[in-house]
């Protein structure tokens, strides 16, 4: 963990100098780079043992989708990790997993992942919303979108098929330096669209 050692000398952030915005940046900044894996991984293990049902549980779901992706194309890290962290909402924010994800990888990733992280669960809705008397076509409506196919693709290809309990699955550990690397990238702040 990070030691702070300068302090703001406001109370209330209208008061606050350039200085003290500047220094507080600069402490933000050395936090993410230093500190941001070790949290999102310490978030991803807490996935372990949790199952609403399914053969395996949320981290063998996620560890699985990336190893497809890993398989698949071992060069890519940004669209592992993304693989990897895909889900990694679904214990705080289980009714808008995606959106959580999103967030998170955002700062971090292109466009185009990111928009697949956020569109993932309207993308898998393709295989099973219509048993719940809902849409199953709802991705349609962004076709023509830069990175629906991405989309397709990490749903047919990574996510949809990473419930096999037989799957011969990479550990965590195969993943950590790769989760490493991309958050160790300085963050880009970028407002989502909306």
């Amino acid at each position: 963990m990070v030691t702070i050692r300068d302090h703001v000398r406001f109370t209330d952030l209208k008061e606050a100098s350039p200085e003290d915005i500047r220094m507080l940046a600069r402490n933000e900044s050395e936090i993410q780079r230093t500190e941001m894996a070790d949290v999102v991984l310490g978030h991803l293990r807490l996935m372990d043992g949790a199952n609403a049902g399914f053969q395996v549980d949320r981290l063998q779901h996620s560890l699985q989708t990336a190893t497809r992706a890993f398989r698949d194309d071992p060069t890519d890290e940004e669209l592992i990790v993304c693989s990897l962290l895909h889900d990694i909402g679904e214990l705080m924010a289980p009714v808008d997993h995606p959106s959580f994800a999103a967030s998170i990888v955002r700062p971090y990733v292109s466009e185009e992942n990111t928009w697949m992280v956020l569109m993932h669960g309207v993308f898998q809705g393709y295989y099973y919303w219509q048993h719940l008397g809902r849409d199953n076509t709802l991705r349609e409506m962004h076709r023509g979108h830069p990175a629906f196919e991405h989309t397709v693709k990490f749903c047919e290809r990574y996510d949809a098929p990473a419930f096999d309990p037989a799957y011969e699955t990479m550990p965590m550990e195969a993943f950590e330096p790769m989760v490493r690397r991309i958050f160790a990238q300085p963050a880009t702040f970028r407002p989502p669209k909306g």
